[in-house]
């Protein structure tokens, strides 16, 4: 059975697997018909995630079809098209005795600790199925990535009179704007490219828009924009060490800042900036089951719209030759899919 491997630091190649066995109690046997490649798996290939080893049969971001279930599986049936929640939890640490399992001590994410979709087939935990009647493949493999921002904002957790900002408008930004947009805050956005911030207003109509130029006209907007107050919460979607050590600034007193980006670098501040204002600092890490159910009802519903975030499309035949184009901002990009079938 085929799959792609990122075997080394800027390398994929197509490999034969041996095809899954027949699913066993509780697990599921599904096919892979799309892949959303987003930006953990753009820094596994490019060697800085964190929690990757090579080499690795990627994807985590998938529109599955169920071909056939193990017993005692009731919540899925064959046939079914679902999102994956790709996060294994153990269901015995602290934090899932916790109800935190986004957090599990124990955690492989299929895709980044464990391989992933970007195969023809493979088996999962059918409890981690979220199936749809009415979605489709492309939708189902941007349900994970709306999950990461959907949680973002949660724990930002914005509300009437706030003024919200987000920094960074990749996929995640962009995941956390949707679901800031439905509170009754404010909400402002900021990148360092122009082209990204005219998305948001062409898709979004948001205006309150920041470009960033490191040279202090940002934050004079942001006054501008704020009345003088600056940001109750701020969600910063870059894993930039330079974007997330600066954002203090931002802050209004007794603001929050929320870190859903990752890097493997050292963050570095003066303690002022986070004692003088009573600053919460907040790391997101991952989703829950309820934010994958939630974003697919709104997705049914209409109030998410995902037809603007599909911008790049590959075969799985073309994967070899277009993942590096993927890695490139200046190519367009806001979220390439892969289709596997």
């Amino acid at each position: 059975m085929r799959a792609i491997q990122i075997s080394n630091v800027k390398e994929l190649k197509s490999i034969e697997i041996d095809a899954p066995a027949a699913p066993g109690p509780g697990m599921a046997l599904v096919k892979t018909h799309r892949m959303g490649v987003c930006g953990t798996d753009v820094s596994c290939y490019l060697g800085k995630f964190p929690f990757f080893d090579f080499p690795r049969i990627p994807g985590h971001e998938l529109g599955v079809e169920v071909v056939s279930v193990g017993d005692g599986v009731t919540n899925v049936k064959s046939g079914d098209a679902c999102s994956i929640e790709p996060y294994m939890n153990c269901g015995e640490c602290y934090a899932c005795r916790r109800g935190a399992i986004n957090c599990c001590q124990n955690l492989k994410v299929i895709g980044v600790m464990c391989d992933g979709g970007l195969c023809e087939s493979f088996l999962v935990r059918a409890d981690k199925l979220h199936p749809s009647s009415k979605l489709t493949y492309d939708q189902l493999a941007l349900v994970e990535t709306l999950a990461i921002g959907c949680h973002a904002n949660d724990r930002g957790a914005p509300t009437g009179g706030d003024h919200a900002l987000i920094i960074g408008m990749g996929p995640i930004g962009l995941a956390t704007l949707e679901f800031a947009r439905l509170t009754d805050a404010t909400v402002s956005v900021m990148d360092m490219n122009p082209d990204r911030l005219k998305f948001v207003q062409d898709n979004y109509g948001i205006e309150n828009t920041v470009l960033f130029k490191g040279d202090g006209s940002e934050i004079d907007r942001m006054k501008e924009l704020t009345g003088g107050d600056m940001y109750q919460v701020i969600t910063d979607a870059t894993g930039n060490k330079h974007s997330m050590s600066g954002a203090f600034q931002y802050l209004a007193p007794t603001g929050t800042l929320v870190y859903v980006g990752i890097t493997t670098d050292e963050l570095s501040f003066r303690h002022p900036v986070m004692h003088r204002p009573e600053a919460t600092i907040k790391a997101s890490r991952n989703a829950l089951p309820p934010d994958f159910t939630r974003i697919i009802g709104l997705i049914e519903d209409g109030t998410i719209n995902t037809d603007p975030w599909i911008t790049h499309r590959t075969s799985f035949d073309g994967v070899l030759n277009d993942f590096e184009s993927f890695t490139k901002p200046e190519t367009g990009v806001i979220k390439a899919i892969i289709e596997v079938v």
